[in-house]
């Protein structure tokens, strides 16, 4: 045993240790405080990523089977018409997916667009002995709005799509928050005054040959408590964070789900055609009146047009068991039950974090062994007061010298970060779209020291629930029949009507 004389801040009575030990402790300290807090962290950390992967993919091949579904189905139904006009669909997919990735797509102009495209084309099928110019087909476009050729379904439709998207990609942006937040906060870096006290309380007793004393536990926490200062915090916001993620969570398993939006978005738009077909007369007319008589084009053009928009007799009736009932292996209510559990175990995490580290058995003593434990200075009971969570309670920290007036500038991003991600979230939850961060943008490499008001939801609510999950099953087969040509031929029309009749004796 030598005079610790020579030792910086363990106890300069009688010690085994040299100042080079002391150094290699101070590393040692600190490298075992950041693999605890690296340690509780991962687990989060991982719980988040995989989750936002398993919804990213999930939201995706959702995407990709509802695209699938409608184009074999139309392909069954229209035929060469469908196939002709099959970049409106496509562009229509496109769009939705370049919005749940983050791209710039305003979804309300993007729908009214498709269905205003998709008059303009029905409206050359269903009257082909007619010439239209592109001047004209934009004047029958303004129309969309104001004649409702295609019935309530795009205001229906809209309404699910805007709501559902916004609640889809917003929560996985969330998934992806949370794990770049924890990934960020978790790389601890301590100050040379939280050095200082990790060193005392970790390795100064091996220094006086007590290698087998662990820390007080209260000890330990106030060490703790003053080196997590700035991630403590991070609490509050954390929290109200995790509470609006839960928030949306629960419009994902009800009005906003979007799996029954897309699941049956194939038989609503071909609802809305046949509505279409079924009024194109009135609607035609009131047309001419707005936009003007146009000319008529020859007899023989006209034959092959109406020949060839002509209705298809190899139709048959869609199978619902063809189409997968879920995307990725699982379904969104699976996907939304598991996340709701993990996230409600992550409340509070940053608080209980010194806590934490402190129970475990390699880091400081049990609350039993009150007399038996390194208190700082002796193998004693330890006796001062445990510290409030954060950094300005730190301000009478008895074991970590902490600069309240310094905030770690890293941690305080983050929780700006928290605090917009919480304001998307109840936007979201209300069904209003916001500003959207590109998923496949992630900074990392950071270390520290309009819409609906919630009773008009609910109304809104009545007819989804009714409409999607009601009859989704019985409408795969039944509507999907309803689906008819979209020539105008005396003999076109009449089979069309024909089919409607019989379709409906069958449902």
């Amino acid at each position: 045993m030598l005079r610790g004389d020579h030792l910086k801040v363990c106890s300069q009575g009688y010690t085994c240790c040299s100042e080079e030990m002391e150094e290699k402790y101070s590393q040692q300290s600190k490298q075992d405080f950041r693999n605890a807090v690296v340690e509780l962290s991962n687990h989060l950390q991982a719980m988040f990523n995989s989750r936002y992967k398993k919804f990213d993919e999930f939201f995706k091949e959702l995407l990709g089977n509802a695209e699938k579904s409608l184009n074999d189905m139309f392909v069954r139904t229209y035929g060469r018409l469908y196939m002709q006009n099959s970049e409106l669909f496509q562009d229509l997919f496109l769009e939705l997916k370049r919005y749940y990735v983050g791209g710039n797509v305003n979804l309300e102009e993007m729908l009214n667009d498709f269905w205003a495209r998709l008059l303009e084309r029905m409206f050359r099928l269903v009257n082909p002995q007619y010439h239209f110019t592109d001047e004209y087909l934009e004047c029958v476009s303004k129309y969309t709005e104001q004649l409702k050729p295609f019935g309530d379904v795009p205001r229906k439709l809209k309404l699910q799509v805007t709501r559902a998207f916004v609640a889809a990609r917003t929560f996985a942006q969330g998934l992806a928050v949370a794990r770049d937040v924890i990934s960020k906060v978790s790389a601890v870096n301590p100050t040379p005054q939280g050095t200082r006290a990790l060193l005392k309380m970790m390795y100064c007793p091996h220094c006086r040959g007590l290698v087998s004393v662990k820390p007080c536990y209260n000890y330990c926490f106030n060490v703790m408590r003053g080196c997590l200062a700035n991630q403590g915090d991070l609490d509050t916001e954390w929290n109200n964070f995790i509470d609006s993620m839960l928030m949306v969570a629960e419009r994902l398993e009800g009005p906003f789900n979007i799996e029954s939006v897309m699941d049956p978005i194939d038989v609503k738009i071909s609802d809305a055609i046949m509505n279409m077909q079924e009024n194109s007369m009135q609607v035609s007319q009131k047309v001419f009146q707005g936009c003007g008589q146009p000319k008529t084009l020859a007899q023989g053009r006209t034959s092959r047009s109406v020949s060839e928009s002509g209705f298809s007799a190899r139709f048959r009736p869609y199978n619902p068991e063809e189409r997968p009932t879920t995307a990725a292996g699982t379904s969104l209510d699976r996907l939304v039950t598991d996340v709701k559990e993990k996230l409600k175990q992550a409340k509070k995490f940053w608080s209980s974090l010194p806590g934490n580290i402190c129970n475990d058995e390699k880091m400081a003593a049990g609350s039993v062994n009150e007399d038996e434990c390194w208190n700082g200075s002796a193998k004693s009971r330890y006796d001062f007061a445990v510290t409030g969570n954060g950094l300005a309670n730190q301000v009478n920290n008895p074991e970590v010298e902490v600069d309240i007036t310094k905030p770690d500038m890293v941690i305080r991003r983050q929780i700006m970060a928290l605090r917009v991600m919480t304001n998307k979230m109840k936007n979201a939850y209300n069904g209003n779209d916001v500003d959207f961060i590109d998923l496949s943008d992630e900074s990392s490499g950071e270390e520290s020291g309009s819409g609906c008001e919630l009773q008009q939801c609910s109304l809104e609510f009545e007819f989804n629930v009714t409409e999607i999950t009601g009859n989704a099953k019985n409408d795969k087969t039944a509507n999907t029949s309803a689906a008819t040509s979209l020539g105008l031929s005396a003999t076109a029309f009449f089979f069309s009507i024909l089919c409607l009749a019989l379709q409906r004796q069958w449902r």
